[in-house]
């Protein structure tokens, strides 16, 4: 029989409820070790008394030998059980947590789109993962802490009343008092605490909400406004952890008090019985010694009476922060999902917000199986909404939306993904590499019983096949031209496909690519490039060692012994002197992101650069570190790229003179650490493009590098090695939220992976806003050619000169429909869509 956590929702559990969840024999397994540790704490108490009243009190040394051995004995494995007693509770505790946390996070993604409007990210992940920690906590030590201590206490008050009934009873009677007092004050110390953790989450969300809104800060000149409002919030927090911890210190005030009553009792009415001869000596060290123990139990249960407090204060507002039910079923019961017809019928539609906003008012409209339907309306007219609400990601306030003859409200989100796929204006792209993106929508269908139409997984041959239609497979083949090959896969036979390219490519007018080879600058061994760095200029070579790369070389001593004597160290000097200030002049002291491009200075050395432009601008001498920035700098300077200085011929000659000299030092000295750039041999350290062109790309020359793309696609083709370099550029890391890809890459990934699912129905919510007019075009062709008749696309489009290819044009203005029919038709009405696409009425 399911437990009863995982059918309720999740924000309608009980902390206590997870403590004994999938643990129950592993908490019966720790209570039984909980019994044997106690009773190894009794043996050291007894055997205290019997090595002082029998063992030296009777000079008997065989059984100091015996009572010694017991205790090191039963004190090591109390020792032992305790730790895996510890042990215990943290494995408990955070397979607990694991489990809150992963229904939590599906109970989540299942919220409402408009919740996550109004709630901050960082709320959400400060809920999710740090205010759960004192959780797992106390659910490891729920059963564990009480079961130790209670068991503990009773076994040491025992043995005090069977040491001297009278004393271990008035030392016992000391805890009641303590037990009417402490929890009067942690009431004061639990709404301290909660007013603390309100503080705090209040400031988290200032910051995040300030941080996201830092140009709206900076354009209306705010800091002081939203200084002003930290500084309140901050005022609150700082005044509710003083008053905590003042609590929490008298806490430990009034246990440290009680706890020294103890030894006051055994050392008044204890040394009485002693003098008269009615307590000895070692009755009275192991009496002392329980009392201690004693207390352990109490100090013990106090704190975990805090961390229960506190674990409880933050799941209570953890689960009311998230307490409201999904819009709609995440899965099918007691049927299959539904394979739905793809006709889409709305009748009477209304989305209402806020109270009384009506975003979309008695909207009506019939879309056929198959047919293709563009929605238009400037700014605000619903467009988006409408969309929005037939994908299910809105739930209507009034009306209908049927799909297939089903209402759209009552599907669940299982029947949503069988039947329908949508692509946003923004879509988002996860942390991954681009194949998990384009696979996401068909491996999430797979794993809920369904498949895309080339299976659970697409082949390579469909996802080239994709990627090609939208646009996207020169990106692909971009990215992995730039990356290199894993120096621990088997890459042989692709690299000897490479050099059988680069051989073509060498051929310069000669050979077949004679028309590209004007955009190459091969390497030369008798040339200075300008389309590589100082550093490989000098190498001739790629560093395959940290010691010799781009940012450590400068620094090497015997590197720097050699620009010496080969009187290049004094131009470099110059060379990076000149970039520093002429570049930090030209991009000034806040420079943009986009700044940076082709920019010698990397973006996260901008700041040093700063300050040491500053001190050549005073006169002041550099520091070594400083020094070292400079040479740096230059040694990473490339004339083609980074025109902001004019190397220098003199200089660039002296670097060809000197490679030779170079690369037989290194030989010489460092064997392995660089790969020169030899014409018959692959290249390790330079990437796929590198290799084949064995030369870089003149980027001056416009379009060049896709001239050059399409000319190395060809000779991969040639090779039979096309496949192997795609998979390597579908593997390229698109880093968080696709932050390594442009607006225009992520919407043809996203398109890719809804072409791939190819859905009954499409939500397109101006899906091609980001791309170019050729992209756009291709992307219209391909939906319009392979989709139309067969899957129903309603799309919001931005473009009107897209508006011909669709079956039926809808005009929104103001929440409703104003006009729909074929766009030849609405033009000649001159109407609505006519004023939209004319910019004036006749």
């Amino acid at each position: 029989m399911p437990h009863p956590n995982e059918q309720k929702r999740i924000t309608k559990t009980s902390l206590y409820s997870w403590v004994l969840y999938k643990s129950v024999p592993l908490q019966l397994i720790v209570v039984g070790i909980i019994v044997i540790t106690v009773a190894m704490r009794v043996v050291p108490l007894e055997m205290q008394k019997r090595i002082i009243n029998q063992a030296i009190g009777m000079k008997d040394v065989p059984a100091l030998w015996r009572y010694s051995a017991l205790y090191i004995g039963s004190v090591t494995l109390a020792a032992i059980l305790k730790f895996v007693i510890n042990l215990m509770q943290v494995h408990i505790g955070e397979r607990a947590l694991k489990y809150i946390r992963e229904r939590l996070y599906e109970h989540l993604l299942s919220l409402p789109v408009q919740f996550y409007r109004r709630t901050s990210p960082g709320n959400v992940i400060s809920y999710l993962i740090t205010e759960f920690i004192p959780v797992a906590t106390f659910i490891g030590q729920a059963v564990a802490v009480p079961a130790v201590n209670v068991l503990t206490f009773l076994a040491m008050a025992g043995y005090m009343i069977n040491l001297n009934p009278t004393i271990g009873l008035i030392s016992i009677a000391i805890y009641p008092i303590e037990l009417a007092v402490l929890p009067r004050i942690q009431t004061y110390f639990r709404r301290a605490n909660r007013r603390r953790i309100k503080h705090t989450q209040a400031l988290s969300g200032l910051v995040g909400e300030a941080i996201s809104g830092v140009h709206e800060v900076h354009s209306n000149a705010s800091i002081p406004l939203e200084k002003k409002r930290f500084s309140k919030i901050l005022d609150k927090l700082y005044k509710a952890t003083v008053l905590q911890n003042g609590i929490k210190f008298g806490i430990k005030f009034v246990n440290n008090f009680f706890m020294s009553l103890g030894p006051f009792v055994l050392f008044l009415i204890g040394g009485w019985y002693a003098i008269q001869g009615r307590f000895d000596v070692g009755a009275i060290v192991a009496f002392l010694s329980a009392y201690e123990k004693l207390y352990d139990p109490w100090k013990e249960l106090m704190e975990f009476w805090q961390v229960y407090q506190d674990s409880s204060v933050r799941y209570k507002q953890i689960m009311r922060a998230f307490d409201h039910a999904p819009e709609f079923k995440q899965f099918t019961e007691g049927r299959d999902p539904y394979h739905l017809d793809n006709d889409v019928e709305i009748r009477n539609l209304s989305f209402v917000v806020g109270g009384n906003v009506r975003l979309l008012d008695n909207v009506s409209l019939k879309i056929k199986g198959g047919e293709h339907v563009a929605l238009v309306g400037f700014s605000g007219s619903g467009k988006s909404t409408l969309a929005l609400c037939v994908a299910q990601l809105y739930k209507y306030t009034g009306g209908s939306v049927l799909l297939g003859g089903r209402e759209v409200a009552e599907l669940t989100k299982q029947d949503i993904s069988y039947n329908l796929g949508m692509v946003a204006q923004h879509p988002f792209i996860f942390d991954g590499t681009v194949k998990e993106n384009l696979l996401y929508s068909c491996r999430s269908l797979a794993m809920q019983g369904g498949h895309c139409p080339g299976g659970d997984e697409p082949s390579l041959d469909d996802l080239i096949k994709i990627t090609q239609q939208v646009g996207l497979f020169t990106d692909v083949l971009a990215f992995a031209l730039r990356s290199r090959l894993d120096p621990e896969a088997d890459s042989q036979t692709l690299k000897e496909a490479i050099l059988a390219s680069r051989k073509e490519f060498q051929e310069g007018e000669a050979g077949m690519y004679a028309d590209v080879a004007e955009h190459i600058e091969f390497f030369d061994m008798e040339s200075y490039s300008q389309y590589m760095t100082v550093a490989e200029n000098i190498a001739f070579g790629a560093a395959n060692m940290e010691p010799f790369d781009q940012e450590h070389l400068h620094a090497h001593p015997e590197f720097q012994t050699f620009l010496e004597n080969h009187g290049l160290s004094a131009h470099l000097t110059v060379l990076g002197e000149t970039l520093a200030r002429v570049v930090t002049d030209e991009l000034g002291p806040e420079p943009i992101h986009e700044d940076f491009r082709n920019c010698p200075i990397p973006e996260a050395e901008y700041g040093d650069y700063q300050k040491v432009a500053n001190r050549l601008d005073s006169g002041e001498p550099l520091s070594e570190q400083e020094q070292g920035l400079i040479v740096k700098l230059a040694m990473g300077f490339i004339p083609g790229i980074h025109k902001q200085v004019v190397l220098d011929k003199g200089f660039a000659n002296r670097v060809v003179r000197s490679r030779q000299d170079f690369m037989d030092l290194v030989t010489d000295r460092y064997p392995g650490s660089f790969t020169f750039f030899t014409h018959d041999k692959y290249i390790d350290a330079l990437n796929i493009q590198d290799n084949i062109l064995f030369g870089r790309v003149r980027t001056d020359a416009q379009g060049a590098e896709e001239e050059l793309n399409h000319r190395i696609m060809q000779a991969l083709i040639m090779q039979g090695a096309l496949e192997p370099v795609v998979e390597m550029g579908l593997n390229f890391q698109v880093g968080s939220m696709g932050d390594r890809l442009s607006g225009g890459q992520r919407q043809k990934v996203a398109l890719a992976r809804a072409f791939l699912k190819v859905p009954p129905v499409l939500i397109l919510d101006e899906a091609t806003a980001a791309l170019d007019n050729k992209s756009q075009a291709r992307v219209q062709n391909i939906l319009t050619t392979n989709w139309k008749g067969k899957s129903t696309v309603l799309a919001v489009i931005h473009r009107l000169d897209m508006l011909p290819y669709y079956d039926k044009v809808v005009v929104l203005k103001a929440g409703r429909i104003v006009e729909q029919g074929e766009y030849q038709e609405l033009l000649d009405r001159k109407g609505a869509l006519y004023t939209l696409v004319h910019g004036k009425e006749d």
